[in-house]
């Protein structure tokens, strides 16, 4: 990863990410990336060894388990939490991210994305979050799903890419199984950080067939008879047993309700907050969100409560530690609440713009819409923790149509110093630009764009016509 991104500052250009997300351009605008080939080949890798990018090569899995050792290092070894239906949010998340694109198009009519190779690129940082929410990302999807939910709470609860493999592990031949050798001490689920009962596994199946193993071999290396191999064999979609386990949880069904519920409302109202809380990150804040729904109101409720190594409440009682549960939850939710209301004013406006756009809209109507479009996008600026370039993209757009080209010009000029090159701000400028015959800013501001965004072709279209029409452009009113 160091050496990537050392390549990239040297060079100006480098290999596309190598991240699976990255399959999501693939998949709706046809850019066939390094991300897309890469996620290709793990999963067919995992069709036929199991999970063993997860288990030896993945970075999330690598800052989970040293968060799980920092945690251990001072004493604390989170037990895992088992929850029915948050165990479901990977594949859910990992259905929007890569069927999502595909059946929205089918749904619409529109025609399939031109394939085209895009192997390299120069904005090599352009999908990935900036220093601040990276470290979130680590804190959030590392240390505190890791010490709320145990180890690789992340991968069980939250990640999207995890879910497919777990799904093409079920006909992996490659897989943890076991000899005659086995004296059932359950040393190998001890020392499982997947939080799979190993020795339930093998005694049943004679392997391991949970697709939350990832063959990361520490129960082959601790087992004191031997018994454990990785070998090739059946597969777990075809493994017969005397019955599998019923599915265990830590929660009643009105509590994974709840769970489902505040994971939901949790996502909405934190994705994208403020243009840059990036997916992964509003998962697991998600996440916690759901699990903090169910404290507060065992909290509220219970007569005693305890969670990992915290006593919260006692006979009735709140507890110091309890207190200062029931006041940082308060706080979450007060931010969660705010920010939802922020997210709703934000589409709102979106929508009432778009609604404006719709052809024969009456013109009195029209104007209307657009009016109540820059109600709601003043409210979220007036009101909002931080500064949202999206609000004033959109902000600038519907002012443009009012005809007032002052202010539109201010409100898209303030969302690209936020967002420098963003082609959502760049094109709308550039035509205000135009307007008012700047026509030598206009150009080099396109330029700039194209050079590090050259598929945008709004620009290019919008350049080619600067330059065919530059004389008359130039000409006094």
């Amino acid at each position: 990863m160091l050496g990537h991104i050392a390549h990239w500052r040297v060079s100006g250009t480098t290999l596309s990410p190598l991240e699976p997300s990255e399959a999501m351009w693939t998949l709706e605008l046809g850019y066939v990336n390094a991300g897309f080939l890469l996620f290709c080949g793990l999963l067919l890798t995992t069709l036929i060894l199991g999970r063993l990018f997860c288990g030896w090569a993945c970075h999330v899995v690598a800052y989970q388990d040293l968060c799980a050792w920092l945690l251990a290092r001072v004493g604390m070894r989170p037990r895992p939490v088992r929850s029915r239906l948050l165990v479901w949010v990977p594949l859910a998340i990992a259905v929007y991210m890569f069927a999502w694109p595909t059946l929205r198009r089918w749904w619409l009519g529109d025609p399939a994305p031109a394939w085209s190779l895009r192997l390299t690129t120069a904005a090599f940082w352009e999908t990935f979050p900036g220093p601040g929410m990276a470290l979130l990302t680590l804190l959030v999807d590392g240390a505190l799903l890791v010490y709320w939910l145990g180890a690789k709470g992340f991968c069980t609860y939250g990640c999207p890419y995890g879910a497919l493999f777990g799904l093409a592990d079920k006909v992996a031949v490659g897989r943890i199984r076991v000899s005659d050798a086995c004296a059932g001490c359950g040393q190998c689920t001890a020392v499982c950080t997947s939080n799979v009962r190993v020795h339930e596994e093998v005694a049943r199946f004679g392997m391991v067939v949970d697709p939350g193993c990832m063959k990361c071999l520490d129960c082959v290396s601790s087992c004191p008879k031997e018994a454990l191999s990785f070998g090739f064999g059946r597969p777990s979609l075809f493994a017969a047993g005397r019955g599998r386990r019923p599915a265990r949880g830590d929660f009643t069904w009105p509590e994974e309700m709840a769970l489902a519920v505040g994971f939901a409302l949790g996502l909405l109202a934190l994705r994208s907050l403020y243009g840059v809380v990036p997916l992964l990150l509003a998962v697991g804040l998600g996440v916690l969100t759901a699990v903090g729904v169910v404290v507060g109101w065992r909290l509220l409720t219970g007569a005693d409560l305890r969670v990992q190594s915290w006593s919260l409440k006692h006979d009735g009682r709140w507890t110091p530690a309890g207190r200062v549960a029931a006041f940082a939850l308060a706080a979450w939710f007060a931010f969660v609440a705010h920010s939802g209301w922020v997210q709703v004013q934000l589409h709102r406006g979106i929508a009432d713009a778009t609604a404006a756009m719709a052809p024969q809209r009456p013109a009195a109507e029209r104007e209307a819409l657009l009016r109540q479009s820059l109600v709601a996008f003043d409210h979220v600026a007036a009101v909002g923790l931080a500064t949202d370039p999206r609000v004033d993209q959109h902000a600038g757009l519907v002012l443009r149509e009012l005809g007032a080209f002052d202010r539109a010009e201010e409100r898209l000029r303030r969302a690209l110093a936020a967002r420098p090159d963003w082609p959502a701000a760049v094109v709308p400028l550039s035509d205000l630009l135009v307007m008012r015959r700047a026509v030598d800013e206009a150009e080099a501001m396109l330029r700039a764009l194209l050079q590090h965004h050259p598929d945008v072709v709004a620009a290019q279209q919008r350049l080619e016509l600067l330059e065919r029409g530059r004389e008359r452009l130039q000409e006094p009113r």
